[in-house]
């Protein structure tokens, strides 16, 4: 197993940033289509073609999905996306048309580093078009991608994944773009809040620590409102309903709350969406679900901490983890 979200078989991961402008883009391509459901908590978020993924709505599979930095500019990095699985052939049939069903998710860093002025047109579409086209099993984590330009509270933020297997051996793996308002780690120290489920050392083994120093519980957060966001895709190779996608995505935000402190508040956008590659049976009764549902909310923890511990910093922006207490 990679322990990254890959580890799920039907789906690629693929990333384009710039190092100027501080920012970038993260395309999950599914091989074939997925179905999918959204779980949004925060209170300032940023979607596109995310209604369709209510368990009400028509379309059961979609094709794809784009996390980006940029605030409301990198909702383009859908169409560049978009645009690459037209040229595979790819989307929902509408008699000889297809179009290709690609839900998007961004995060704010305007503020965190970096040139923005680019001119006329944000660059995000073409992120999202070569961020789709280099799409594979094996991919960076840190500060790439939709976390170039990604932080929290004290340090700097970025991609991080996971997976794990369950007894009956279903795949579970988590893709987390972290730009919380608040921590990771607990108070100003080099632990991170989901040490108790990191597995082989992943975020540096720290643990906790033996006493939580006094601040620990400070409700420390950055900036404004709508200047953070944790984005995350949970997927299962489970078949399951959209009805079911949502619950997964429901479990799945438990995690959040287990590696950010404090987390879902109004100053995030924090999203979770669940996909199904539908590779395996489904789950047999509720309490099969449960399971999934217990271990992604365990991956997602896990894949936050990652991001954060592999982050580097911006010229200009917040320090990592890694200069803080990588020695």
């Amino acid at each position: 197993m990679r322990n990254l979200i890959t580890d799920v078989p039907g789906l690629r991961v693929g990333h384009a940033e710039d190092a100027r402008l501080g920012s970038g883009s993260t395309v999950v391509v599914f091989d074939e289509p997925a179905v999918a459901s959204i779980d949004v908590r925060g209170g300032g978020p940023g979607t596109r073609e995310t209604a369709l993924l209510d368990p009400a709505q028509t379309v059961e599979g979609i094709d794809a999905i784009t996390l980006s930095g940029g605030s409301a500019f990198g909702l383009d990095a859908a169409s560049g996306a978009q645009a690459w699985l037209r040229e595979q052939g790819r989307g929902f049939a509408v008699r000889t048309a297809r179009v290709p069903i690609v839900p998007a998710a961004i995060l704010f860093d305007l503020l965190s580093g970096g040139d923005k002025d680019w001119g006329r047109y944000p660059p995000y579409r073409e992120f999202g078009y070569a961020a789709a086209a280099c799409a594979g099993l094996d991919f960076a984590l840190g500060s790439v991608g939709a976390g170039a330009g990604a932080t929290t509270a004290n340090c700097k933020g970025g991609i991080g994944s996971a997976s794990a297997q369950s007894a009956d051996g279903v795949f579970v793996g988590a893709l987390a773009a972290v730009n919380a308002a608040g921590r990771v780690t607990v108070g100003d120290g080099p632990w991170f809040w989901a040490a108790p489920f990191e597995v082989n050392g992943e975020y540096g083994g720290r643990g906790l620590p033996d006493q939580f120093p006094p601040q620990a519980l400070d409700p420390l957060t950055k900036g404004g409102a709508r200047q953070s966001t944790t984005l995350v895709v949970v997927a299962t190779d489970a078949a399951l309903t959209k009805a079911q996608a949502k619950r997964l995505a429901v479990m799945a935000q438990s995690g959040l709350s287990r590696a950010i402190y404090p987390v879902h508040s109004p100053l995030d956008g924090d999203i979770v969406f669940a996909a199904s590659t539908g590779r395996r049976p489904p789950p047999d009764t509720v309490v099969g679900l449960t399971v999934l549902g217990a271990i992604a909310a365990n991956v997602v923890a896990r894949a936050i901490s990652r991001g954060v511990y592999a982050a580097r910093a911006l010229p200009g922006s917040i320090a990592s983890w890694q200069d803080q207490f990588g020695r």
